[in-house]
This record gives C-alpha cells, structure tokens and sequence, in this order.
C-alpha cells in the first residue's frame, strides 16, 4: 500500500478512504493548472498546431490551424492542455506548449480603417482585410477603440472590429 493510502487509512474510517483518494487527486490536478483567469486571451505559438477533440494525445485531432500569431480564448484548463475557442467559434484543445501569451487580434467583418488617431473623423492608415490578424498594443479606459500594429503600420481600430479584446477590458 503506498504511503498516503496508509496515512489517509489511519486518519479516515473504511468508508471515508475512497472519499479522501478522490479529494486528493482532485487538489493535484488542480495544482497543475496555470491559475491564470479562465477565460484569457492568448495566441498560437507556431505556424501548425493540432486543435483535439479532449486534452490529451489519444484524442483526435479534429483541425490543424496553419497561422501563427492566431488570437484564441483559453476557456478551460486540464493539466498541461488548454481548451481553446477561435473567432469563428471553433472549440477544442491544444497543448499549452502551443500557445503564447501575445496579444493579438483578428480583424472581423468588413474591410475595416486602420486610423491615426481614436476617433471616426481620423486620417485613415490603411484598409485592412477581413481575417487579417495585428497585435495588440493597449485598450485606454476612455475610448471605444484600440491601438494596434498591423503590417508594421500602428494605428487605432473600433473594439467591434476585430477580436481578441473583452468589451470591458482595458489594456494600458
């Protein structure tokens, strides 16, 4: 009998053994999660990553995303796998190893304006493509956009124009 079997056999009654067993190994797998705020942003790692169907590799690989820098939202966390959701929708999980802490985001929609400054009336900078991803370089409290590099060229979008942000999420 390992060792804490016997422990817990010695504090616990015949009954209360399994409850303990159980209670245990919960605590651990908790332990191994990242404790960073579920749900998050993050990105893709690499240029192939492997989206499964459950957190491990005797799943099976339902998609194969081919774009690195990709914005995704870790939803839920199993040990060292991530379930993830992309800005269509698309649920599954990824080995964390795959994912990056980056911010960046997705432009949605329409062909969209990439604008000098914060407000509908700016300069436009560019035309920016729907599915063309940037990154994410701050969110002020005061404002309804956010500024962002794309192609090298800094400038500000609309929050409902891309994704990647949380309406409520301010990024200084």
């Amino acid at each position: 009998m390992p060792p804490v079997a016997r422990l817990i056999r010695c504090f616990f009654p015949r009954g209360a053994t399994l409850v303990a067993l159980l209670l245990l190994a919960q605590a651990a797998v908790a332990a191994e999660s990242s404790g960073l705020p579920l749900p998050r942003f993050v990105s893709l790692r690499s240029d192939e990553v492997n989206l499964r169907t459950g957190p491990g590799v005797r799943y099976p690989v339902d998609w194969i995303y081919t774009r690195r820098d990709l914005p995704v939202e870790v939803i839920a966390e199993f040990e060292t796998w991530r379930k993830i959701r992309d800005w269509q929708g698309t649920e599954g999980w990824v080995h964390q190893s795959m994912l990056a802490a980056r911010r960046m985001v997705v432009v949605v929609g329409s062909q969209r304006r990439l604008r000098a400054e914060p407000d509908d009336k700016a300069l436009s900078l560019a035309l920016i493509d729907p599915n063309v991803t940037g990154r994410l370089l701050g969110c002020p409290r005061s404002k309804s956009y956010c500024r962002v590099e794309i192609e090298n060229i800094q400038g500000w979008l609309k929050r409902d124009e891309f994704w990647g942000v949380y309406q409520t999420e301010y990024i200084e």
